[in-house]
């Protein structure tokens, strides 16, 4: 065993994250036994005490298609909340039964970007989870898709994954998929090969990534995985990336699947999220002095360094901080409404406390709730 993989088999603290494909029937349906496989490679995990796992399930739009009589994942957002609504009982209940054979409970978290980008939700959303490992339940983590709108959507539950780990502080993130790792080519036609380990983004720099998955059930396919990787092996994450037939191999640190090796160091929770979660409600274009300043100085935004604003947006809201040639070059939360923003243009905070009152002496982006996207 590689020092890499030993480092796997040593992880205490796991996120799987397992796709529709791969828990359903070709009908749509719940598949019971794809399910209790699953459910008995994890129990057996965690069985000694030394490993703490959280379930991040996909499935609840594909179990709720058959109950309502629809053939296929529909479009519209308003359908797949209907299927979603009927799934994710049906799926929590399978997996509590399940989990149930071998005396282990299951806690539900649905979760949507706004409940993570804010601060007060996220750790909200972290102390939940840590909480429900440290009473020994697995948490089975998925999108709230009954309640989410297109602005609030993480999209996928690889990318959900990858974030979940950050905010666990996992030592390991474990994708499960109809397919055993990342290939060189299109794993159907002859003369590809899978790949082993991922060192670096340069590694997979030519690899051409498909986007579909087999069975069509789900949203995501192997760039959404492997942009999942990315996101938490930058966050200091090793992420082992293998079908769902693999899974004990891969918890036990065997040579399965593609070994994404970390490429970063952890970086602050909340703002991971920010970067990767949260969808702009609008833009502040900067002046340069205000670009040097956040991005090179690590500065709060303040009036002085706006030169327009964009879009409609409240305060608390996530908005994008753009140059004056409209590169985005960070995304913050903004303290102020959008209509507030015009008379702020160009001033000093002190003539703004003078004219306005003290609430306007402060940060339109305070530096704790701003990342820079381009260095």
């Amino acid at each position: 065993m590689t020092v890499a993989r030993q480092q796997v088999a040593q992880a205490r603290r796991i996120v799987v994250k397992i796709g529709s494909s791969s828990l359903t029937t070709a009908s749509g349906g719940l598949d019971a036994d794809r399910v209790d496989a699953l459910v008995d490679v994890l129990a057996k995990a965690r069985s000694g005490g030394e490993k703490e796992i959280v379930l991040v399930s996909s499935g609840a739009i594909a179990a709720g298609l058959a109950p309502l009589g629809l053939r296929r994942r529909p479009k519209d957002l308003a359908r797949q909340q209907a299927a979603a609504s009927v799934g994710q009982g049906l799926l929590v209940a399978r997996y509590t039964a399940s989990f149930a054979r071998y005396g282990v409970r299951v806690g539900q978290v649905l979760l949507t970007t706004d409940d993570t980008s804010r601060r007060a939700h996220y750790r909200n959303a972290y102390r939940t989870l840590d909480q429900l490992l440290a009473m020994g339940a697995l948490p089975v983590v998925n999108e709230n898709d009954t309640v989410a709108t297109d602005e609030i959507r993480f999209g996928d539950n690889d990318r959900l994954a990858a974030l979940v780990a950050h905010l666990v502080r996992a030592d390991l993130l474990v994708l499960l998929s109809d397919v055993d790792g990342l290939y060189d080519g299109d794993p159907s036609k002859p003369g590809t090969s899978r790949m082993d380990e991922v060192r670096s983004q340069a590694d997979i720099a030519h690899v051409q990534i498909g986007s579909a998955g087999k069975a069509g059930v789900g949203t995501g396919g192997m760039v959404t995985k492997v942009e999942a990787a990315r996101i938490a092996a930058a966050a200091g994450i090793p992420v082992v990336l293998t079908s769902a037939s693999q899974a004990a191999d891969a918890l036990a640190g065997r040579a399965t699947g593609t070994h994404f090796h970390r490429t970063g160091r952890r970086s602050a929770d909340r703002l991971l999220w920010l970067a990767h979660a949260s969808t702009p409600q609008g833009a502040l274009v900067l002046d340069d002095g205000a670009v040097r300043a956040v991005v090179e100085g690590h500065k709060s935004l303040l009036p002085a360094g706006i030169a327009a604003v964009e879009g409609e947006f409240a305060a608390g809201d996530p908005v994008e901080l753009r140059d004056p040639r409209g590169r985005a070059i960070a995304r913050g939360l903004v303290n102020f409404d959008a209509k507030e923003i015009p008379q702020l243009l160009g001033r000093s905070t002190r003539d703004l406390a003078k004219e306005l009152g003290p609430g306007y002496e402060r940060e339109v982006v305070h530096r704790d709730d701003l990342v820079v996207l381009h260095p």
